[in-house]
């Protein structure tokens, strides 16, 4: 029996039908209505009601267990309590379960829920200097480290891990980046010779626990969140097991060709190193990680390319790649 394929757009209708008609499973206003503001690994809702706001994530189908849901928020919650580092809120159902589920006609399947606090501030703009809030991200980045070290991890603790092997290995969690669009046989030559020097490379740097543990694995600017208090990190959904200096890569996520990109590397160890100690050989280590998180990007563009933001970071995408492979083959 040959199953229906949905496509992208119905897939986002029948999510916002889904999210308003599950809406009665926490105590929110009457009349409060969710509307789409984000696709990317989930789908998340702006939640409304006059004098009220929160934010709704719809989970990926397949994407994390409940375990897994449960475990990154515990952690959030153990930051927020006691390692210094602020995180939005959760919403517990009327049932007192943080983690919801619900289908709708359509769907092929349960979708998790949760409904986190509304956190004000703007996403910060890549366009102005982004130093500050770099320096800020680092000494951020610092005291999630720090914790994640100290923390005793629930028994049972059920995260992805971001490593070698979740790129490059036979099944990597984002897919294959060859499959990605615009990876012709030049692209894939140079990127091939990179593939090997970031594996060399990172099995040299190995996994020591003060280089490798629990990080949020996403610290791009698209998960921060800036005002007048500062900057505030959110969506925890990504956080898993990897080297601590992932998080840098991560954090220029689609913008490693971004001619800040070194004022905001040397703003971010200055901030980390306000926090916590880092090497000098440690820190020379950071463009492996930003061409193994690159690489990672390139393989999520293809195997998500049905979703607009993939669509439109596509073109180029791999070229630019490849060039960035290119220097640091130079370089290393």
């Amino acid at each position: 029996m040959q199953t229906e394929v949905i496509s992208h757009t119905e897939t986002l209708r029948l999510l916002e039908r889904l999210a308003n008609r599950s809406l009665t499973l926490w105590h929110v206003p009457a009349g409060a209505t969710a509307r789409l503001i984000n696709v990317s690994e989930n789908t998340t809702f702006l939640v409304e009601a006059p004098g009220y706001r929160s934010v709704l994530r719809v989970h990926r189908q397949d994407y994390h267990s409940r375990k897994a849901i449960e475990c990154e928020l515990a952690w959030a919650d153990s930051l927020n309590d006691e390692g210094g580092v602020t995180t939005p809120g959760v919403f517990p159902g009327r049932d007192g379960q943080r983690i919801q589920s619900g289908i709708v006609p359509g769907l092929p399947a349960r979708r998790f829920m949760v409904l986190f606090h509304f956190v004000d501030g703007v996403e910060p703009d890549p366009d102005d200097d982004p130093t500050g809030h770099f320096r800020e991200l680092g000494a951020i980045a610092a005291r999630t480290h720090l914790h994640s070290i100290s923390w005793p991890r629930p028994p049972g603790f059920e995260r992805l891990i971001w490593d070698a092997d979740a790129v490059f290995g036979p099944d990597p969690t984002w897919g294959n980046w060859r499959d990605a669009p615009g990876v012709d046989s030049e692209i894939r030559n140079v990127l091939e010779r990179v593939e090997t020097k970031v594996k060399t490379r990172l099995l040299a740097f190995g996994k020591d626990p003060g280089r490798f543990g629990l990080i949020h694995a996403d610290m791009r600017l698209a998960n921060l969140l800036v005002d007048d208090t500062g900057t505030r990190l959110i969506d925890f959904d990504d956080c898993g097991f990897g080297w601590y200096l992932y998080d840098f890569a991560a954090a220029i996520s689609f913008i490693e060709d971004n001619p800040r990109v070194p004022a905001m590397r040397a703003a971010w160890v200055e901030g980390y190193r306000q926090v916590r100690a880092l090497s000098d050989g440690d820190a020379q280590e950071i463009d492996t990680f930003v061409m193994l998180r690159r690489l990672a990007l390139l393989a999520w563009i293809g195997s998500h390319i049905e979703a607009p933001e993939p669509r439109a970071l596509a073109p180029g995408f791999a070229r630019i790649t490849a060039r960035l492979g290119q220097d640091y083959l130079d370089a290393t």
